[in-house]
């Protein structure tokens, strides 16, 4: 595939990659995951109000950039790589795109701008504490299943049209402790008619309890999130109008977004340990030199720039998201892993910057994988393992793991 970027994309790399140099530090990521939004909101209004990242995908009629998911791509490429604590991925490649393809023309209107400008930051909060599935990732999300049942269980939605009244509950969702909106996904229509709908869910409204939980990354923090007799606006006009089906779409997208961000952390693991291993010696020369490093760290290299090939081809083609995430995920696992190990004692300790790294990978897995799970999926949708394999004795899904 043609991977060349426009001087325009090349633009947006070199300018944040710079900004988050000149913000970077070994105390950055510690100060603003301690602070009470878990990232820095200084640095995240200036990413906004200089660079436009939040809005970089939305219309220009609603205050962003008019670029495609590729920028955002690129942009979260070098997020990955300074291991940023921000709302964007949360904000940026999952509402945001929800709230477009939903929304009635006045709820577009009302916040749109406000995301595009830094203002106003939002979270999807799913039932059932599988961000994966519910994308449509890693299995089928059309039967409801995973937003907990019609009968009980999940969030239900009580009312008849314009506001309802939630209850329930969602765990592990991504900046749900501090999002001025959440969109909630909730059962409506009673069971004999059950389907999941999408609901606005103002961050103050009443009997909405959210609570920060310790995650493995830091960086990306996590809150349950509860709702007792909560009021919430559907989104969107057609109030029959089932959410699997754009969550699925957006799915695709925010997992080709996502993968490009698994490779900035990978590529700069990979960079750091390179560097690291020029300086570090061993019966009195530079481990760097010995053949049995030098073969790892090219082995770590070819898997991620295949791993960055496949995230920017998803990004021009989103039906390959899943498949790149799949990649990227393991690439940049094995390499924080392997950093790791190059580091050596040091890199284990739990404030270095290698093993920041590999919880990255790891709870972005946690999140969004795993792997294997993401490839079956990948294969069942392609329909590699149907009807014919099923004759010749192979077992659904064998193999693809």
């Amino acid at each position: 595939m043609d991977a060349a970027l426009t001087a325009e994309q090349h633009e947006i790399r070199r300018t944040l990659r710079d900004l988050l140099a000149r913000h970077g530090g070994p105390g950055a990521i510690p100060a603003a995951v301690g602070t009470a939004e878990g990232y820095d909101p200084v640095l995240w209004r200036r990413l906004a109000r200089d660079l436009g990242l939040p809005g970089l995908a939305l219309a220009e009629e609603y205050g962003g950039a008019g670029c495609t998911a590729t920028e955002l791509a690129l942009a979260c490429e070098e997020t990955g790589r300074a291991l940023l604590p921000s709302p964007l991925l949360a904000t940026a490649a999952l509402a945001a795109p929800l709230i477009a393809a939903l929304g009635t023309p006045d709820q577009r209107a009302a916040l749109l701008p406000r995301i595009a400008d830094g203002t106003l930051t939002a979270a999807l909060a799913l039932p059932g504490g599988s961000l994966a599935t519910a994308l449509g990732l890693t299995g089928d999300n059309l039967d409801g299943a995973w937003a907990g049942g019609g009968r009980a269980g999940g969030i239900q939605a009580q009312g008849e049209e314009g506001e309802r009244r939630l209850y329930g509950e969602a765990g592990r969702v991504l900046d749900g402790h501090s999002a001025g909106l959440l969109l909630v996904a909730a059962h409506t229509g009673g069971y004999p008619r059950s389907r999941t709908q999408l609901f606005l869910v103002p961050g103050d409204a009443p009997g909405l309890t959210r609570t920060r939980l310790t995650a493995l990354d830091e960086t990306r923090p996590l809150a349950r999130v509860e709702l007792r007799d909560t009021p919430g606006e559907p989104l969107g006009a057609d109030d029959t109008a089932d959410a699997a089906a754009a969550l699925a779409a957006a799915g695709r997208t925010a997992a080709a977004i996502l993968a490009a961000e698994a490779v900035g952390t990978a590529a700069s693991a990979l960079e750091r340990t390179v560097e690291y291993v020029k300086t570090r010696e061993q019966f009195g020369r530079a481990i760097g030199s010995f053949q049995a490093v030098k073969h790892r760290l090219a082995d770590l290299y070819v898997r991620v720039e295949a791993a960055r090939s496949a995230a920017y081809h998803a990004a021009r083609d989103p039906e390959a998201g899943p498949l790149a995430l799949a990649q990227a995920l393991e690439a940049a696992r094995i390499t924080t892993g392997e950093a790791v190990q190059l580091h050596g004692g040091i890199g284990f300790t739990w404030e270095h910057e290698a093993h920041r790294y590999l919880k990255r990978a790891a709870g972005d897995e946690l999140l969004f994988g795993p792997v294997h799970r993401l490839r079956d999926h990948a294969a069942e949708r392609a329909g590699l393992f149907g009807p014919a394999n099923a004759a010749s004795g192979v077992p659904h899904g064998a193999g693809v793991r």
